[in-house]
């Protein structure tokens, strides 16, 4: 997930905030459907998961 396509400098706060939300509820549900698909139920998604790449984790 790359942070600029997400959040802008022209944004509030408020608005940065909603978009980081948005998008983490846009990834738990791809997670959930996901998991479901292959019978499983997801765990939450850890956000600080999304800021490294896969190599780091």
């Amino acid at each position: 997930m790359n942070a600029s396509t997400i959040i802008n400098d022209n944004m509030t706060l408020e608005e940065k905030l909603q978009a980081i939300s948005d998008a983490m509820e846009q990834a738990q549900t791809a997670a959930n459907e996901a998991a479901t698909k292959r019978g499983e139920v997801a765990a939450p998604i850890d956000p600080a998961d999304l800021t490294m790449c896969d190599g780091c984790q």
